[in-house]
This record gives structure tokens, C-alpha cells and sequence, in this order.
């Protein structure tokens, strides 16, 4: 595999030039560019600039509007209603958050509810920009189907991630962010492009047959949930707080509803901030948290990793990141 290095800065200065040749403004370009970026710098390479010519197509169809201005359509002391505009979803993130911190301070609970958005990027960003105002953070999102559901052998389920922050005082916060799927989307294309085989139990071929080898899983077959009926009954919560609860489809709906030109389907988040101080009553949570997960890190064993911290280490480094020659090849040629 061919590969090409590039600095973080040039990475979203290429995503931004890239969005903004394609007919989106400076604002949600910008946006959406500096998520990609980060996902770059923190090793999640699967929605890095892997997911720009998804974007781009998008916008050359013109199901994505690329000059969005996302509106609050309605909102209590714990509940915001927001209305995407038909844009990426990190200019609603950046609509849409800092009102939710503003009312889980004030309430100790709080909703975002978002619906007519394109969400296509990782979603730790908008759990870890909550914790990072001082709350613990839940975030969930569907997509269309590419998981069948324990005992099925078609889809029906999107990969169904969930998101979840806890915030610290004295250290970044800890931040998970994973499918509900064996494995995210994003990471079995990368497998095929790159040649790698699948962990057993990540998904079944066109004929429902169990297969190690992405492109069959990508080419007609489908992704299994994790932990077989566990992980099923969690993308069936996901699919529900993010589609009819928010107003938007379930991941079966949204492709009904898709113009299937290559991007990504419009739908709907359920973000859910909760406010500590309030909810603990002034008792020492972080202290109890930080002592638990001291803990946790020095059982015996080969070592346990608290979710995030890989993605906290690979961002120290400021340096290069090497890229996929082929994705920046043909990033290029939408330019």
C-alpha cells in the first residue's frame, strides 16, 4: 500500500479545499474539514479523510446543502429541537452543544435532538466537546442498514454507533465511541481497500455464510451486531432515540428515502448531557471516578486501557500523518 505523508495543517486545508470546490461555504466546510482532520490526528482512519469523496458526491448531487444554517426549532430548560438544514452534521454540533452544556448547568439534564443532518464522521467529537464543559456526554446516530440483527441474516440495522464522556479535572476526558456493529463500516472498507482479513464474527457474505474477508461482507453481505442478541438489543435502543424519537427514520426508512448517489443518507442524533455537580448532590464524583479508574488500570494482566487514551496519545504527536496514496489521488482529482 502506497502511502503519501502529509502535515495535520495540510490535511485540513485539502478536506477544506476540497468541500468548498464542491459547492460548500467556508463556515461548514471548515467545520466538517476540522473533524476530519482530527480524526486523522488520532488515528481514526476510517473517518478521516476516507470519508470525503462520500461528502463531495453528496453535495454534486445536491442532497447535501452545502450553505446550511441550522435552526433551533424549539427548546425548554432540558431540551433543544434542532433542525440541520440539510447540512453536515458538525455545523449543528456547533450550533447545537454549546446551547445543550448551557441547559444540563442549569437543569442537570438536558436533550439534543437533531434531525435533517448529514452524519458521516466519527462521534467522539461531540461527546468529548461535552465533557469538555464539565458534563458526561451520551451521543447516538443511525445510518443506513448494514447489520442484520442476531438471528437474521439481512440487514436492518445501521452500524448504530453510541458515544459516551466522562469529564476529569485533571486529565483528558474518557471517551468511548464504537458500533454497535462487530465492526464499523468505515474499518471493513479500509480492510478491503488495504488487503487485511476480519476477525471471525464480524459479518456474513451475500449467501449468509460467515466470512473473515471484507470485500465479500462489503460486496452483497452484511455486518453482524457484537455480542450477538447483547449488541442487537443496543442498536434496536440506538435506532429508536435516533430516528423516531428525534423526528427522523429508522436506518431501513433512510435508505428508502436515499438517492443513493454515493454520500451519506440524511437522519437524525439523540445527544444527552448530564450535569454531575447537580446530579451528585456536591459528593466528590470525581474523586470516586478517578480512584475507580486507578483501580481499574492496575489489575493484573497485560495492561487495561481506559477508552480514549489511545486516541489522547496519537494526539500529542503535532507531526505527519501518513495517508493512503490512492485516497489522495482521487481526493485531488475532485478538485
Amino acid at each position: 500500500m502506497a502511502q503519501i505523508t502529509l502535515s495535520l495543517e495540510a490535511i485540513e486545508q485539502l478536506a477544506t479545499d476540497c468541500l468548498m470546490t464542491n459547492g460548500m461555504d467556508a463556515l461548514n466546510a471548515g467545520l466538517l474539514a476540522r473533524i476530519m482532520q482530527m480524526a486523522e490526528r488520532d488515528g481514526s482512519l476510517s473517518h478521516g479523510l476516507f470519508r470525503l469523496p462520500a461528502f463531495v458526491a453528496g453535495l454534486r448531487s445536491g442532497k447535501i446543502n452545502g450553505s446550511a444554517r441550522p435552526q433551533v426549532e424549539a427548546a425548554s430548560p432540558s431540551l433543544i429541537r434542532l433542525d440541520g438544514d440539510l447540512g453536515a452534521a458538525p455545523h449543528a454540533h456547533h450550533v447545537g452543544i454549546p446551547l445543550l452544556a448551557a441547559a444540563a448547568r442549569k437543569t442537570g439534564v438536558a436533550v439534543l435532538a437533531i434531525r435533517r443532518s448529514f452524519h458521516m464522521s466519527a462521534l467522539w467529537p461531540e461527546v468529548e466537546a461535552i465533557a469538555e464543559a464539565g458534563l458526561v456526554g451520551l451521543a447516538c446516530t443511525s445510518y443506513m442498514p448494514s447489520v442484520a440483527p442476531a438471528g437474521a441474516t439481512k440487514a436492518l440495522f445501521g452500524t448504530d454507533p453510541i458515544a459516551f464522556a466522562w469529564p476529569r479535572h485533571a486529565a483528558p476526558p474518557l471517551v468511548y465511541d464504537m458500533a454497535t456493529a462487530a465492526m464499523a463500516m468505515g474499518e471493513v472498507q479500509v480492510a478491503a481497500r488495504d488487503g487485511h482479513s476480519l476477525p471471525e464474527g464480524t459479518g456474513l457474505d451475500r449467501h449468509g455464510q460467515p466470512s473473515t474477508d471484507p470485500k465479500a461482507i462489503v460486496d452483497g453481505g452484511v455486518l453482524l451486531p457484537f455480542g450477538g442478541v447483547k449488541g442487537s438489543a443496543i442498536a434496536l435502543m440506538v435506532e429508536l432515540l435516533s430516528g423516531p424519537l428525534v423526528g427522523a427514520h429508522f436506518s431501513d426508512e433512510t435508505k428508502a428515502a436515499d438517492t443513493a448517489d454515493g454520500g451519506p443518507p440524511v437522519g437524525g442524533q439523540f445527544l444527552l448531557a448530564l450535569n454531575p455537580d447537580l446530579i451528585s448532590a456536591g459528593a466528590d464524583w470525581q474523586g470516586q471516578a478517578d480512584s475507580f479508574f486507578e483501580r481499574l488500570t492496575g489489575l493484573p494482566g497485560p495492561g487495561v486501557r481506559l477508552p480514549g487514551a489511545r486516541r489522547h496519545k496519537n494526539r500529542l504527536d503535532t507531526g505527519p500523518r501518513p495517508l493512503n496514496e490512492e485516497l489522495i489521488d482521487k481526493i485531488k482529482a475532485l478538485l
